[in-house]
């Protein structure tokens, strides 16, 4: 989920990956970098592209893996070996937590990897912060073990200046917020999530952002939410498959 391709800026290749990505047109993203695959650093943003399209539809798995091969094979220097590494726990991690295969070992080993190698002012490192996160709220059930990371990840998201990954660390620590009943702090956590997925033009995020904003609203307000989740939902061909479940209102 890193930042990798946001919005562009004067690249024109970057700003098509991005239309693309925010989108959920992953494999046509990927393809556009297709031809610099001898770059290590096109090569890692190709991978995580298609690991996005892994978590967000539950498919993809074989061309993510050839992605992630490739990336680990031009890698040289130890930051883009870190990278690549990154990836690789992180697709391990998706595959555990939708149910696919239990990876979860390979996702802490690979993320350990990553960890080691990756400098510590490297742009990649903030992402690597919050994948451990992902890993020890998710994978070990340690929300006392994820909110340190998260915050070290949002701390590093923010100076690195990636706007995408604040909107991931935000409602990520918004969860563990709602969590522990913590209503105003959670509140404010997915607002900012939403703001931001919102201005960026992030729209297969944005479904995901206002079904959480809806478990911390009351209600009518949560139901407006979930209806206009469910809109985009639909609207994006029923990505990410995950949320279905989360866009039934809850019982009275």
């Amino acid at each position: 989920m890193s930042g990798a391709g946001m919005t562009g800026g004067d690249d024109p290749l970057q700003r098509a990956i991005w239309r693309l990505r925010s989108r959920g047109c992953w494999a046509d993203a990927a393809a556009l970098l297709a031809p610099h695959g001898a770059d290590a650093g096109a090569a890692v943003q190709r991978t995580a592209l298609l690991v996005e399209r892994c978590l967000f539809t539950g498919g993809g798995w074989a061309e993510a893996e050839d992605a992630l091969r490739t990336a680990e094979a031009v890698a040289a220097a130890d930051d883009e070996r870190g990278a690549a590494a990154c990836e690789r726990g992180q697709l391990a991690y998706a595959a555990t937590v939708l149910g696919v295969r239990d990876r979860a070992d390979e996702a802490r080993a690979a993320l350990g990897r990553a960890a080691a190698l990756l400098s510590p002012d490297s742009p990649t490192r903030p992402l690597l912060d919050f994948r451990r996160g992902l890993v020890a709220e998710h994978l070990a059930d340690s929300p006392q073990a994820a909110r340190p990371a998260y915050r070290r990840a949002h701390a590093g998201a923010a100076a690195h200046g990636d706007t995408l990954l604040l909107s991931f660390t935000w409602r990520h620590l918004a969860g563990l917020a709602l969590r522990d009943g913590e209503l105003a702090e959670a509140r404010h956590g997915f607002a900012e999530s939403l703001r931001i997925r919102e201005e960026l033009g992030f729209l297969v995020g944005t479904a995901p952002a206002l079904a959480a904003l809806a478990e911390a609203e009351p209600e009518p307000e949560a139901t407006r939410l979930r209806a206009e989740a469910r809109r985009l939902f639909h609207l994006l061909g029923g990505i990410p498959t995950w949320l279905a479940d989360h866009l039934t209102a809850p019982a009275a």
